[in-house]
């Protein structure tokens, strides 16, 4: 698998540190409010990244945290009357259900902040006793200075953050350098706080990553990924804590994915084009949703519509029609030998998962990997009908099967018709056998009514539920 290494600007052979095994860190969402579409975009991507890895034969610990005390957090609580625990624990619960939503797996671990303080405190007594951070009036900063490499994945170099910093309004007086930033924050009036060396506090956002990266996946791991406005400070600032703590390098790829756009303009709450996932939800399904995202390469800009989405629903059902006709067909295909036709065909279905994987391991192109698994579609619509053998019926749909499900895609199962909507069918295939078109038609209509999509076909009526 080729990465585009952010870090090094360039497309690099991934080659794990452990052999068979893959550490993945993902930034998580802050979780004071639903996640919005632009945070959606990550954690559609990386889930897939995951998804290929593992059918790629490795065993992957992936770490996607809960940012769950930081400013806006604390913010939110108190306009509520809440605790910032009663907070977050509330919009953790939100998460799970925009997230199983859009199809993205649970990472296999999701650590929150307040629960790694010891971990946090440990890093940044380590950095204060190499000299890398000080300790002043209950606050602790990163003296940037102190780290040469500062600024190798961003390019913004230690000068850029003072400029940048000495330009803005800053209160933090106490500060040795206007570019050093906060690793640990006194507490103040009505905050939650911990115990530490320095004082009642909690943590700066930056140090929280490092800690619970470093925790569960060691001093050095194989992939940190998350949106590119994370890249500067963010992701700068955890090099920084984290070689500066250990001496030993963090990440070996770093991947960061494009931003979004809202009707070709960048979305904010000024606009009035800021949409969290769950508004989305009200009007389009999701999984559509997910599809459009991965219809552009990760890297690119995207723009987000009412028609791109719309689009992607059209293709999502083609492929729900694809694999329920499948379904169908394997339930009265023969259980025979394959025809030299059909043994073509089977041949033909490795060639489609070879192009898939091929378009995966080029830095996760999921556009022409969508593209081989509409060519499987086209030629199984083709090559598959109720004279089929059962064995060449059932390779297409494993195969089907398989690479959608990299891109979690074809999510919804089909668990049987509803004993009302069945009666309606069976009474329809009644009306048409005696020709009575005028109540086939009011039944058809009925059926719709309800959410489901009925076809006509040479082998008989088919009847799925609405994407």
């Amino acid at each position: 698998m080729l990465i585009y290494n952010s870090e090094h600007r360039r497309k690099e052979e991934f080659k794990p540190l452990h052999e068979g095994k893959v550490g993945i860190y993902a930034c998580g969402p802050t979780v004071y409010n639903y996640f919005h579409i632009g945070n959606a975009r990550p954690f559609i991507t990386f889930d897939v990244l995951r998804r290929q890895l593992e059918r790629e034969g490795y065993d992957v610990t992936f770490v996607q945290n809960f940012t769950d005390i930081d400013d806006k957090m604390i913010r939110r609580a108190n306009e509520e009357g809440i605790t910032v625990k009663e907070l977050g624990d509330r919009f953790i619960e939100e998460y799970w259900k925009d997230a199983k939503a859009l199809g993205i797996r649970p990472a296999t671990v999701h650590p929150k902040a307040t629960e790694h303080i010891p971990q946090i405190i440990a890093l940044i007594q380590k950095l204060i006793d190499n000299g890398r951070a000080y300790a002043v009036n209950g606050d602790v900063y990163y003296r940037v200075s102190a780290f040469p490499g500062y600024g190798k994945l961003s390019g913004q170099s230690v000068e850029d953050r003072e400029m940048g910093a000495s330009e803005r309004l800053d209160v933090e007086t106490d500060k040795e350098n206007p570019a050093d930033f906060a690793l640990w924050k006194a507490q103040k009036p009505g905050e939650p706080a911990w115990e530490s060396p320095w004082g009642m506090g909690r943590p700066g956002w930056h140090i929280e990553c490092s800690a619970m990266s470093m925790h569960y996946l060691g001093e050095t791991f194989d992939i940190h990924c998350g949106g590119k406005d994370l890249l500067f400070p963010h992701h700068e600032n955890e090099i920084a804590q984290s070689e500066g703590a250990t001496g030993k390098p963090y990440v070996r790829y770093w991947m960061h994915n494009g931003f979004i756009n809202v009707d070709n303009q960048k979305m904010s709450k000024s606009l009035n084009n800021f949409f969290t996932v769950r508004d989305i939800s009200k009007e389009y399904d999701l999984e559509a949703v997910r599809l459009f995202m991965l219809s552009a390469h990760y890297r690119s800009p995207i723009n987000f519509s009412r028609d791109q989405v719309a689009a992607a629903h059209a293709s999502l059902t083609r492929l729900y029609t694809a694999r329920d006709q499948m379904t169908f067909l394997l339930s009265a295909a023969e259980d025979r030998a394959l025809t030299e036709e059909e043994t073509a065909f089977v041949e033909r279905l490795k060639g489609y998962e070879k192009r898939f994987d091929e378009a995966m391991d080029d830095d996760l192109n999921t556009a022409d990997a969508i593209g081989a698994i509409f060519e499987l579609v086209k030629d199984a619509n083709v090559t598959l009908n109720a004279q089929s053998a059962k064995q060449a019926v059932q390779a297409a749909l494993t195969s089907l099967k398989a690479l959608a499900d990299v891109l979690g895609f074809l999510q919804k199962t089909d668990d049987g018709l509803p004993a009302e909507i069945q009666a309606m069918v069976d009474e329809r295939a009644e009306a048409r056998k005696n020709k009575d078109w005028k109540r086939s038609d009011e039944l058809r209509d009925a059926i719709k009514a309800a959410g489901y999509i009925l076809e006509d076909t040479r082998e008989g009526q088919k009847v799925r539920k609405g994407v």
